[in-house]
């Protein structure tokens, strides 16, 4: 059975997909134009950018990634739904 999650779940994880998407088109870009110095920039800010929202939706709602990327709650809440994937 899903629990109903707040808009804030909806809103903050949708953040962390758009920056993520432009983390990947950056890196694309980045594997053919390795010495453009704003892009690298760009994508270090970013990455910046997406970790911290990251940390903010894991304090917040619970993990975002398994196998050791993220840390759990006491008592582990990987059983908590809906998955990020899942949504």
């Amino acid at each position: 059975m899903n629990k109903e999650m707040p808009p804030e779940f909806y809103t903050l994880l949708e953040e962390i997909q758009a920056i993520d998407f432009v983390i990947v088109e950056l890196n694309l870009y980045l594997d053919t134009h390795p010495h453009d110095y704003d892009a690298i920039q760009q994508f270090n800010e970013k990455t910046e950018i997406s970790m911290k929202l990251k940390r903010d939706f894991e304090k917040k709602f619970g993990p975002l990634m398994n196998f050791g990327r993220s840390y759990s709650n006491y008592p582990f809440n990987w059983i908590d739904t809906p998955w990020p994937w899942q949504v």
